[in-house]
């Protein structure tokens, strides 16, 4: 189905040639008028406010101003705007604070003319457009989160030989005796380990302790 009205796109990519390429390709797309050419982040936001485009093709690594930061301005002004990144680079470090800023698509610039063509119409539909690389690595990283740091993790080896004793029901001076340390020594760590394992008590440590496989 034919858009009834131009979808306005406006470039922001520090390289002249890729702008030049990019507008010729999208120019003879049905429905697509480029408006505007930006050569960095920072001219790319003032045109963003001045054409108040529907899409904006953005590039993430330019001098000055780069394409999160960009990104981030283009969409507090101009809220209604989708930006497509287009870029290069495939990194954490960039792809994931790019969409944390509000991108809204995201390409690599080994995609097809039309493949970017496609994806400036489904962005004016609502429907963002994954790259399949980019894809794959989000998936990877919610399918597989880290895990949560335990709190006996913090424990030195000397409390968790304490803790053991404790979920055994020893006394301080049982532990004394088996660990040949003082009673004021054993003292400070059972106050330390109750501490780091957020307890307030000698029967609440022993309950963690076996809850996580601690009191052999």
């Amino acid at each position: 189905m034919e858009l009834e009205q131009q979808i306005t796109v406006l470039l922001v990519d520090d390289h002249e040639m890729v702008r030049i390429g990019l507008a010729a390709v999208l120019d003879t797309e049905d429905g697509i008028e480029v408006v505007g050419e930006a050569s960095g982040g920072e001219e790319g936001v003032r045109m963003a406010q001045q054409y108040n485009p529907d899409v904006v093709l953005m590039d993430l690594v330019m001098d000055g101003m780069d394409g999160i930061e960009a990104t981030r301005e283009v969409l507090k002004n101009c809220p209604d705007c989708k930006v497509i990144v287009l870029t290069s680079y495939l990194d954490d470090e960039k792809m994931y604070p790019v969409i944390e800023a509000g991108a809204f698509s995201y390409l690599l610039k080994t995609s097809r003319a039309n493949e970017v063509a496609d994806a400036i119409r489904a962005a004016v539909r609502g429907q963002s457009v994954l790259e399949s690389q980019v894809a794959a690595k989000m998936m990877d990283r919610f399918r597989t989160p880290p895990p949560a740091r335990a709190l006996h993790d913090d424990l030195t080896d000397r409390e968790m030989e304490v803790l053991r004793y404790v979920a055994q029901g020893k006394s301080n001076q049982e532990i004394a005796d088996e660990l040949v340390i003082g009673i004021k020594t054993v003292k400070f760590h059972v106050t330390n380990l109750l501490s780091k394992l957020e307890v307030e008590d000698r029967t609440q440590a022993a309950i963690y302790a076996y809850k996580n496989g601690l009191a052999q």
